[in-house]
Formats: C-alpha cells, sequence, structure tokens
C-alpha cells in the first residue's frame, strides 16, 4: 500500500460526475508541537477533481479519503520540473553554441523553448487528465 497516496479532505463542490474535494497539504513539520514558534511550518489548501465516482453518493461538506497513485506525483514532477529544466539547459547550451556564445539569442531561445514545451503540455491536457486520476471514499 505504499504506492498509494492518501489525503483526508471535504467535498466541496459536486458538478455533474466531478467531485471537487478540498484537501490540507501540510508539510513534514506543519503536524510539528512546536510549529507556532518555528516560521518554516507550512501548509495549504488545494482543490483535487475527482472524476468518475458516483457523484450522486456524495454531499457537499462530507469527509472524504481522497486516493491516487505514487506514480503519478512522479510524473507530475517530470513533467512540470524535470523535463522543462532539461530543455532549457539544451536550449541554452545549443543557442550559446549556434551564435558563438550571444547571450541574448540563447535567452531568447531558451524563453521560446519553455513557451513552446507549456503549449504543447496545455494542448495535451485531455490525454494528461485521463491519466492523473483519483479515486474518493467516504469516512
Amino acid at each position: 500500500m505504499a504506492d498509494v497516496i492518501r489525503h483526508d479532505g471535504v467535498v466541496d463542490s459536486i458538478e455533474g460526475d466531478c467531485i471537487h474535494v478540498r484537501i490540507v497539504q501540510a508539510s513534514a513539520c506543519a503536524a510539528c508541537g512546536a510549529k507556532s514558534l518555528c516560521s518554516a511550518a507550512e501548509s495549504k489548501e488545494k482543490i483535487v477533481d475527482v472524476y468518475g465516482a458516483d457523484a450522486e453518493a456524495y454531499q457537499v461538506g462530507q469527509r472524504v479519503m481522497v486516493e491516487g497513485a505514487a506514480t503519478m506525483g512522479m510524473k507530475a514532477v517530470r513533467l512540470a520540473f524535470l523535463f522543462p529544466l532539461l530543455l532549457l539547459v539544451a536550449a541554452i547550451a545549443v543557442a550559446m553554441w549556434l551564435t558563438d556564445g550571444n547571450e541574448a539569442i540563447a535567452a531568447l531561445s531558451a524563453l521560446l523553448t519553455m513557451t513552446a514545451y507549456f503549449l504543447v503540455l496545455f494542448a495535451c491536457r485531455k490525454r494528461l487528465k485521463s491519466e492523473f486520476t483519483f479515486t474518493i471514499k467516504p469516512i
């Protein structure tokens, strides 16, 4: 069961077959007893969309458990951070090599590469939405 990430949440709203669940994402130190004395503690509220669940079985305000595969988190990190970083470094290196060290062109090529990458991600959002799925269970 280590490959499943679970979060307690509350049903925020229901729209058709989509259930919006509000979860509190806390850092490791947010649960610490000394968090009031420390400025490093943080927690954030997030809304998770759960599709395909039996929406009629849930009510707004109901406590639920949202589950997702840990592999989804790693894939999200790769798509949002690792691949863009590699593309950014490659674009700068290639532009510097092709332009004999012109930093302005290298910076512009890096910016255009990032824009193109995130536009491709945006164009693939429906496919990605089907790959990043969560399940919901009542508590």
